[in-house]
């Protein structure tokens, strides 16, 4: 279902996780007509473009360009007729330290990296995994058809899933899904998770995670 979150001006919300659901984070499709815009948000925000055109940060992003702002003032507004994944967390400081500054980033332009040195599943780091300013990570993954991830990961950290491209099986517990562009996963700590692409194309995800602060 869709609706506006306060704040949104020609813009709607398909709310995919949320505390509700038992997440420490919400992460939402926005959809906007031309001129459409966000509302403020007193958390930090990650936009990423999935179709049309926005403009953050003064720039014009488009598919797979991003943006990451430590607080959600500032403006982003649609170009023309545009989708986006949004991420909006509370951030949780590290010994007092300072929120990183803003910044703008493209998918496209990330050197892959094979994981776990398999040319099969390649991950795309779009906020530096290093940088202890931030607490959570933003990656997206592309199997080659017959690629998975190398075991069942079990782990603390809790996980938003969008599907961007391709499709395949995904295990969640004792369940098997199939999943394909557009479908959404929530995965809470500790859930068995497992992906294999299936089909003649690539599949491709943007997956969240919480990161670089202790579980207590």
């Amino acid at each position: 279902m869709r609706a506006p979150l306060p704040g949104m001006k020609k813009a709607t919300a398909i709310i995919h996780a949320a505390p509700a659901l038992g997440a420490a984070f919400v992460q939402y499709t926005a959809e906007f007509e031309a001129g459409g815009s966000l509302g403020p948000a007193s958390t930090q925000r990650f936009v990423y473009v999935l179709s049309g055109k926005l403009k953050v940060l003064g720039k014009t992003l488009g598919p797979d360009e991003y943006a990451y702002l430590p607080v959600g003032e500032e403006p982003v507004v649609a170009v023309r007729a545009a989708r986006a994944s949004v991420i909006e967390k509370p951030r949780e400081s590290l010994c007092g330290s300072p929120a990183s500054a803003p910044f703008i980033g493209n998918g496209n332009s990330i050197v892959p990296q094979p994981l776990m040195g398999d040319p099969w599943a390649e991950v795309r780091t779009l906020i530096p995994a290093t940088d202890l300013n931030f607490d959570f990570a933003v990656n997206t993954m592309t199997f080659q058809p017959g690629g998975s991830l190398p075991m069942v990961e079990v782990h603390v950290m809790e996980h938003g899933l969008q599907m961007l491209s391709g499709g395949g099986i995904y295990r969640l517990g004792d369940h098997w899904y199939s999943v394909s562009a557009g479908d959404f996963i929530w995965m809470g700590p500790y859930c068995p998770q497992w992906f294999g692409a299936i089909g003649k194309t690539p599949a491709k995800y943007l997956i969240y995670k919480d990161w670089n602060r202790h579980p207590l």
